[in-house]
């Protein structure tokens, strides 16, 4: 029987025609860079294996890290009413008119200190102002404090300590000891020494003096965990095959390294918070006519005994305020964190 004739290539006179358009991407003259550029590809996707069954398999994506996080917060009930409860508090920081119709500075000095009343459910501080409406319109300034602090900190924190860890060498051991300087000043010491010469009402001089005291926390956070994360094999792999330090920092490195960073300034939000309170009841963080619960409870203090509910209901929110942030950060933390599941 005549022998079957197989097709000829026309760059392979006399040979089999190579199968498929990589077969024929081999065979070409200039099929070596786009061979390596393949082998790139498919070393970059070695930290999203498992995502698909496989030959054999099911075929179904497993859940990635961030998807799987989600996954389980949403069946977290601490996750659940911590962000129903943050939610609620940057809605009214930014609508207090939603729940407080009246003027948090207008006060009546023949009201000094009463108590609750018909549309003044809180009663009155010792100026004669609704106790109600200060402790709605406080929420502002502390939201904005925590909120603009804690993005500060964890940006700066996060590229030094992620430049740090990944690059290594004298610049390392430069941050590091800049850190230590900084983790050896006393909070509270720092903040009377640095807010007592700002003449400024505003919340800027206390955000970035947080800022200031905040950002080597995060950095010793990244800088650790880009360590861990760029002697993974898919960073090893790129690396071998002739990626730049930006794409291994920025596409495998950052991305894997980012999770404990979101849960130390999760919980840090509120702990800024406390602090914002902490420096305007020793009178110089926040200043009148700055709304602000740590200024109200200054005022209220002397007044324990007289007049208690100006300091329960603005230290009540005070409280509710940190704790909501702390329980979610800790439910942030327990949903990325793979030993706790």
């Amino acid at each position: 029987m005549p022998e079957p004739e197989h097709p000829q290539h026309p760059d392979n006179p006399g040979g089999y025609d190579p199968v498929g358009p990589r077969g024929e991407e081999a065979m070409s003259p200039t099929g070596q860079g786009g061979a390596m550029d393949l082998a790139l590809e498919e070393a970059e996707s070695v930290e999203g294996m498992g995502k698909t069954g496989g030959p054999g398999g099911s075929g179904e994506k497993a859940r990635s890290l961030w998807s799987d996080a989600w996954h389980q917060l949403r069946r977290n009930p601490v996750f659940i009413v911590s962000s129903l409860l943050i939610l609620f508090l940057i809605v009214i920081s930014i609508w207090p008119q939603l729940i407080a119709s009246g003027d948090p500075l207008q006060c009546d000095l023949s009201k000094s200190q009463e108590g609750s009343s018909p549309g003044h459910p809180f009663g009155y501080d010792t100026q004669g102002c609704d106790v109600y409406t200060r402790t709605v319109y406080g929420a502002r300034a502390s939201i904005t404090v925590g909120i603009c602090a804690t993005v500060g900190a964890a940006l700066l924190g996060s590229v030094l300590g992620g430049l740090a860890g990944f690059f290594g060498g004298w610049g390392d051991s430069l941050l590091s000891r800049v850190a230590d300087i900084f983790f050896g000043i006393p909070v509270v010491l720092g903040g009377l020494v640095f807010l007592s010469v700002v003449t400024s009402t505003t919340v800027w001089p206390v955000v970035g003096f947080i800022v200031l005291l905040g950002w080597p926390q995060i950095a010793r956070i990244a800088r650790g965990s880009v360590i861990t994360a760029k002697q993974n094999d898919y960073v090893q792999a790129a690396r071998a095959l002739g990626a730049g330090n930006g794409r291994m920092l920025l596409r495998h490195v950052a991305p894997n390294a980012v999770a404990p960073v979101i849960v130390v300034a999760t919980i840090a939000l509120g702990t800024y918070i406390a602090l914002e309170a902490t420096l305007s009841f020793l009178g110089v963080g926040l200043r009148p006519p700055t709304v602000s619960w740590g200024i109200d409870i200054s005022n209220a203090a002397p007044q324990i005994r007289n007049a208690p509910h100006m300091l329960l209901y603005p230290a009540g929110a005070l409280s509710i305020t940190v704790l909501a942030f702390i329980m979610l950060g800790d439910a942030v933390r327990d949903a990325l964190d793979p030993k706790l599941r």
